[in-house]
C-alpha cells in the first residue's frame, strides 16, 4: 500500500504574503497594497545607477559609514509597502535592520532613477511613504536630463535641498558625487 500525504496550504491573508511568494529577483514592488511589476531598466538608467552606486559604495566603505545596496533589494516599510529603490544606504548605526530577505525599516538615504513606467510612483506615493517612515534623504534623478532633485526630511515632510545637473550632493554623507 502506498501512503500519500495531502499537503494543504492556507491562502495568503494579505498582499504582503502574496508579494513574499514572488520568485527571488522579481522586479516588483508592493505600493499601497498593489503589486506593481516593472520592466528591466534602460541602458541610461543602468549607467547612472552603476556610476553612482560605485562612487557612493567606495566612499562609504572607505569611511566605514554603513551599507550601500542596489535594486532589486526589498525594503519592508509596512504591511502595504515594500519597495526596491535603485540605490539605498543604511548607516552603520542602523545596519542591524538588514536581514537576508531585505531591509526591515527605512533606509537613511534612497536614490530613485526615474523610469517612464514607475516615475509617477516615485514622485507621489513612494515619496509620501518614505517621509512617513523616516527616510532622511530622498533623491530622484531624471536620467536623460541628468537632473537630480534631493529632499531632506524635516518634521515628517520633505523639503527640497538641491536641484542639480550631473551631480548629487548628499548632506547626509557630506559628499558630492558626479554621475
Amino acid at each position: 500500500m502506498i501512503e500519500t500525504e495531502i499537503h494543504t496550504r492556507r491562502p495568503p491573508k494579505n498582499m504582503l504574503e502574496v508579494f513574499d511568494t514572488l520568485p527571488e529577483g522579481t522586479l516588483a514592488q508592493l505600493i499601497n497594497n498593489h503589486i506593481i511589476m516593472s520592466p528591466s531598466p534602460s541602458y541610461t538608467h543602468q549607467k547612472i545607477s552603476m556610476s553612482l552606486s560605485n562612487k557612493i559604495f567606495l566612499f562609504t566603505e572607505k569611511n566605514a559609514l554603513g551599507v550601500l545596496l542596489t535594486a532589486p533589494f526589498d525594503v519592508y516599510l509596512d504591511v502595504k509597502n515594500v519597495y526596491q529603490p535603485d540605490i539605498l544606504f543604511v548607516s552603520e548605526q542602523r545596519k542591524h535592520l538588514i536581514e537576508e530577505k531585505g531591509l526591515k525599516g527605512a533606509p537613511d538615504l534612497v536614490i530613485e532613477i526615474l523610469s517612464p513606467h514607475t516615475a509617477s510612483y516615485d514622485l507621489d506615493e513612494k515619496m509620501e511613504v518614505y517621509a512617513r517612515n523616516g527616510v532622511l534623504e530622498y533623491w530622484m534623478i531624471e536620467p536623460h536630463e541628468k537632473r537630480a532633485k534631493g529632499y531632506e526630511l524635516s518634521d515628517k515632510e520633505y523639503k527640497l535641498m538641491a536641484d542639480e545637473t550631473g551631480v548629487l550632493t548628499s548632506k547626509l554623507l557630506k559628499k558630492k558625487f558626479k554621475f
